[in-house]
């Protein structure tokens, strides 16, 4: 077996072993996650993370999420979700908070419960909170 070191690969074409699998270069790039993080909502300790510098809790039910490397514009792609092992029958939801802009450095997202019928409110109990950037 032999070792390549290198600082830098170029190609346009990614491919298996075999040859019977491959994809543009551009997919690899353009599909990855650019950032991520799996977080505690009621301890707010970062579970796990990717290009994530803090999690900031700026209010029940809010956090704000700040990058390690900025992102050229605002225009990225937000996927949110938890999960929550309290049993009940409510419903918890995460996703951007729109009481605040994204901006380049930090996206807020905001998590709710609601339960049967009623208007969500703002809590900080979801146990994992997912989020997923893509850009």
């Amino acid at each position: 077996m032999s070792t390549l070191k290198t600082g830098k690969v170029k190609t346009t074409t990614i491919a298996d072993e075999l040859d019977t699998e491959s994809t543009a270069v551009t997919n690899v790039i353009n599909g990855s996650a650019k950032a991520w993080i799996n977080f505690n909502g009621s301890t707010d300790a970062i579970l796990s993370s990717f290009n994530v510098t803090s999690l900031t809790n700026v209010g029940t039910g809010r956090h704000t999420i700040n990058f390690t490397t900025a992102f050229n514009d605002t225009n990225y792609c937000v996927v949110t979700g938890n999960n929550d092992f309290s049993g009940d029958s409510g419903l918890r939801t995460t996703g951007v908070d729109n009481s605040t802009s994204k901006t380049t450095s930090s996206v807020s997202i905001s998590t709710k419960y609601n339960s049967s019928g009623a208007t969500g409110t703002l809590i900080d109990y979801s146990v994992q909170n997912g989020v997923v950037v893509f850009n």
